[in-house]
């Protein structure tokens, strides 16, 4: 057996063994077909091997047999010496096709005999020219070209029957080629390739790939619009709008498919409810997802991550903060007001006169310690709201050391103290301060232990027109309690921004 039987033998098996697809072209459809390829002469007919061309029309009789007019042309030149020599090849004839698998399927193994009539052709002086009867027998197949059910790629081989001049034996001309065979007329079976025949299918345009009833009708089982069999996600939720494939869309990526979401414009990372709509816990304004304090109390001014801003760092938020600018390191009350202020403004409006025992100084000196900031920082505080006081600094001493080296020492750090104040409060009037050193004569105790001596080692502040300080004490007293207050234009009070009430 020659290698293009071989192979062609394989292809007829190869396509036995395919599994059938679904029937496309029945009836009685009209087959034209054309190709080329490659003619491989019997030696007894003197002639070099040469392409071929092959042509026929056909008529499919019933599903397995189709009977072909066809005709073979092999141009080719004579095997002899003077290879100038043109000798031919035509055979026209009638054909059997016999298909070894129904005729409308995609790939249609089949098997061709046939008879007809023969020429040999070779030119000369003169020219030989041999005619007489013929036949051929063939291998073949029929493979659907890309899903179109009219068009068929067509491979053969065809071994053809012709008795050379004075011989008794039959040459076998083996021809393999290569063409296309068009399909018209017929009637298309399944045109929408559903498995339900045309005259059965109520939906004959169903989609190719779609799952369908017994009717033919597409099934849609999550009635998205996208049918089951195209469908990729196809337990899609109910009114979930879906792209091409079948599965959800979600435009704002917080897990609520869109159609369902009735927050379309979620920001990235905020946690949705059923309905995709953020959510606000602490009613901050910056949603639950994206808030990395989620507790904020209700009130506080918050950052772009939904934190509690605290500009004065005293660990009362911005806007619920009563006392926006605390200096730092001071105790505050649940408004943000310093306690101390409070406790010192109190003691000013009580006694008449703020006491600190814990001013600290260099050695002999009259240099103020860092330490003692704080301490004198609540006071300036204090002091610029009561404007319209007088005071008095007064610096205090132990016992220890000479009197009046103790009353210069004193004056000096009462003098040290009105200094920074000045420099650290532009509001302070320093007319209105009175600087005096008493040394060791004025004791608040009698100098008698380490414990006496600190509490005698001391800066008094004294309100000098303490009439002035019970007429503003009285008039916020009224202020507090909503009453009337009269007018006095001895006195000028001050915006009370300590927070106290």
């Amino acid at each position: 057996m020659s290698w293009s039987k071989r192979a062609l033998l394989s292809i007829v098996l190869a396509g036995l063994c395919a599994a059938p697809a679904a029937a496309q072209i029945v009836g009685h459809p009209w087959e034209v077909s054309g190709g080329a390829g490659y003619f491989h002469y019997d030696a007894r007919a003197r002639m070099t091997d040469a392409p071929v061309f092959t042509g026929s029309l056909g008529r499919r009789i019933i599903s397995w047999l189709t009977v072909e007019g066809q005709a073979t042309f092999g141009p080719s030149k004579a095997d002899s010496l003077s290879t100038d020599l043109k000798h031919n090849f035509f055979y026209a004839g009638l054909d059997g096709r016999w298909n070894l698998r129904p005729a409308d399927s995609r790939v249609v193994p089949f098997i061709v005999t046939g008879v007809g009539y023969g020429q040999s052709h070779t030119s000369g002086t003169p020219p030989d020219k041999l005619q007489r009867g013929a036949g051929n027998v063939g291998l073949g197949v029929l493979w659907m070209l890309g899903g179109k059910e009219r068009t068929y790629i067509r491979l053969q081989v065809s071994d053809y029957f012709f008795r050379e001049r004075d011989s008794r034996e039959f040459s076998n001309h083996t021809a393999a080629t290569l063409g296309v065979t068009l399909l018209w007329r017929g009637k298309e079976r399944d045109q929408d390739l559903d498995g339900v025949r045309d005259w059965l299918d109520k939906c004959p345009n169903t989609p190719i790939g779609a799952k369908v009833d017994r009717n033919g009708c597409p099934l849609d089982g999550d009635g998205d619009g996208v049918f089951d069999g195209l469908d990729k996600c196809m337990d899609t939720p109910k009114g979930c709008k879906v792209d091409k494939g079948g599965c959800q869309t979600d435009a704002d990526g917080d897990g609520v498919c869109d159609g369902v979401d009735q927050c379309a414009d979620t920001p990235k990372g905020a946690t949705v409810d059923a309905r995709g709509c953020p959510s606000d816990s602490d009613g901050d304004r910056v949603l639950d997802g994206i808030d990395k304090c989620p507790d904020t109390p209700t009130g506080c001014t918050v950052d772009a991550s939904g934190c509690p801003v605290d500009s004065d760092g005293d660990g009362v938020c911005d806007g619920l903060d009563q006392c926006a600018d605390t200096p730092a390191g001071l105790k505050v009350d649940d408004k943000g007001c310093p306690i101390e202020i409070i406790e010192r403004e109190t003691e000013l409006m009580d006694t008449g006169k703020i006491r600190l025992q814990n001013v600290e100084f260099e050695t002999g000196r009259a240099d103020l310690k860092p330490e003692s900031f704080p301490a004198l920082d609540v006071v300036g505080t204090v002091l610029t709201q009561w404007p319209q006081l007088r005071i008095e600094i007064a610096g205090h001493t132990d016992n220890v050391g000479g009197a009046e080296a103790n009353r210069r020492l004193s004056l000096a750090r009462a003098g040290s103290v009105l200094t920074y104040l000045k420099g650290k409060y532009a509001a302070i009037d320093s007319t209105r301060f009175t600087v005096n050193g008493y040394g060791k004569d004025r004791p608040l105790v009698p100098n008698t232990s380490p414990e006496n001596q600190a509490r005698n080692r001391r800066v008094e502040f004294s309100v000098l027109n303490k009439d002035v300080l019970q007429k503003e004490v009285e008039r916020r007293r009224l202020l507090r309690q909503g009453e009337a207050v009269p007018v006095d234009s001895t006195t000028t009070a001050p915006a009370d921004t300590t927070g106290k009430k």
